[in-house]
C-alpha cells in the first residue's frame, strides 16, 4: 500500500504524523511512504532523515496514496484532493468538524483518533488524546513560569527568603497530573482540585495538596457507588457549591493557576470567574488549556495573554503540545503507527474490520455513509 504524509496546513501547526522512525517501520512491513516536501521540518524532522529510511520526498502526498496520515483532518481543497475509497487517520474533532460530510460523500473511509475506547487495554498505545495532554501539562506549567515574575522554589539567600510559588492545578486527568508533577519538581508548592473525589489519591502521590470539600454521608455514598459499577459520579448541587467556595480561596491566593477541563464534543465548563479573578494578586498568572473550546477562565482569549485591571496575567495558548512538536510528533506518530497496524491482513492488505471494537469506534465515514452519531 501506499501510505502518503501531508505538510499540516492548520496555522500554528508543527507536529506532523510520521516520523523517521515509524515511517522506517511501515517501509519495513512492505509498504511505500511518500512525505510531502517539507512535512516534518517544523518538529525537527528534516527531509532527508525520511530518505534515509526510504521514504519518498514528494510535492503533493495526496495522488496514488491509499492511506492518509495525519494529524489535523484534511479540511477545505484538502478534502477534494482525495479519492474515493481512501483511508485518512487523524484527529478530526468530530463533534465540532463541520465537513465530516464531505468526507462520506467523497467516498472516504475516515478514522477520528479522538473516539479510541480508551478503556480497552490493547488500545493503551494508540491513544493520542493521553499522548499529547501529557505534554501539554508539562508545557503549561513552563509557559506559565515565564510569564511569573517571581520563582518556583523556596530559596534561603543572605537578603532574605524568597517563598515558594503557589500554584493550584483544576482539573486532574493526565494533563493534570502531569502539571503537578512539573510544578512539584521545580519547587512549588501545588494545591489541585477535580470534580471526581477519587482523584485525591493520585494527587497526593505527587505531593501536592487535595483541596477537600467535604461531603454528606448521601453524597459519599453515591461517589461510591458510582466507582463500583464503573460509571461517573455527578456531584450534586450543594457538593458543588461547597467546591466552589474552597476553589475560590485556593485560587484567590494562587501565584499560578493551570485549567485543564475539556468536555468532549462541548464547550469547556467554566471554572474561573471575573469575580474570583480580581480577588487575586497583582503578577499572578492563569493558564486556560480549555481556550480553543470555549475556556475555562472567564475573560481568556486564544493566542491572547490578557492582562486583569488588578495586574493578573491570563493565558490563552492554543495547541500547547506543538510548542514541543518533536517529542509531541514522536510520541503521535507511534500511536498512529500502532493503529494503523490494526487495518492490515497478513499480507499486509487493507481490511477495515467493523466486527472491531476500536475499528468500528473510530470510523466516522465510510462507504459514502456518515457513521458518527452526533446525539
Amino acid at each position: 500500500m501506499q501510505i502518503g504524509i501531508p505538510t499540516e496546513v492548520v496555522a500554528d501547526e508543527k507536529r506532523v504524523a510520521a516520523t523517521p522512525e515509524t515511517v522506517k517501520k511501515l517501509i519495513g512491513a512492505g509498504h511505500r511512504v511518500v512525505i510531502e516536501r517539507g512535512a516534518g521540518t517544523h518538529s525537527a524532522y528534516v527531509d532527508t532523515a525520511y530518505e534515509q529510511v526510504g521514504a519518498v520526498i514528494v510535492d503533493n502526498a495526496y495522488p496514488n496514496s491509499d492511506i492518509i496520515l495525519k494529524v489535523r483532518a484534511p479540511f477545505g481543497d484538502e478534502i477534494k484532493a482525495i479519492a474515493a475509497g481512501t483511508i485518512v487517520v487523524a484527529m478530526f474533532d468530530p463533534f465540532r468538524n463541520t465537513e465530516l460530510d464531505d468526507f462520506a460523500k467523497q467516498g472516504i473511509s475516515a478514522f477520528s483518533l479522538e473516539l479510541l475506547p480508551r478503556t480497552l487495554s490493547r488500545a493503551q498505545n494508540m491513544d493520542v488524546l493521553s499522548s499529547q495532554a501529557n505534554l501539554s501539562g508539562y508545557k503549561s506549567v513552563l509557559l506559565a513560569a515565564t510569564e511569573y515574575q517571581g520563582l518556583f522554589p523556596m530559596l534561603m539567600t543572605a537578603a532574605g527568603t524568597v517563598k515558594p510559588a503557589r500554584v493550584v492545578i483544576m482539573g486532574v486527568g493526565v494533563a493534570g497530573l502531569q502539571a503537578i508533577a512539573t510544578a512539584k519538581r521545580l519547587g512549588a508548592v501545588v494545591e489541585a482540585t477535580d470534580l471526581r473525589p477519587t482523584a485525591k489519591d493520585q494527587v497526593e502521590s505527587l505531593g501536592g495538596k487535595w483541596l477537600d470539600v467535604p461531603m454528606s454521608p448521601e453524597e459519599q455514598q453515591r461517589a461510591d457507588d458510582a466507582l463500583k459499577n464503573g460509571y461517573g459520579w455527578m456531584p450534586g448541587e450543594q457538593y458543588i457549591k461547597d467546591q466552589s467556595v474552597i476553589v475560590d480561596k485556593a485560587v484567590s491566593n494562587a501565584d499560578i493557576v493551570i485549567t485543564t477541563a475539556l468536555l468532549p464534543g462541548r464547550n469547556a465548563p467554566r471554572l474561573i470567574h471575573a469575580a474570583t479573578i480580581a480577588k487575586m494578586k497583582a503578577g499572578s498568572v492563569i493558564l486556560d488549556m480549555a481556550v480553543e473550546t470555549g475556556g475555562n477562565v472567564e475573560g481568556s482569549a486564544v493566542n491572547e495573554t490578557v492582562v486583569t485591571e488588578n495586574g493578573v496575567k491570563i493565558l490563552g495558548v492554543p495547541n500547547i503540545p506543538s510548542t514541543v512538536a518533536k517529542e509531541a510528533s514522536a510520541l503521535y506518530s507511534r500511536n498512529v503507527f500502532n493503529f494503523v497496524s490494526t487495518l492490515f491482513d497478513e499480507n499486509q492488505k487493507v481490511k477495515i474490520n467493523l466486527d472491531d471494537e476500536i475499528q468500528k469506534a473510530l470510523l466516522v465515514a465510510h462507504d459514502g455513509q456518515l457513521l458518527l452519531k452526533r446525539g
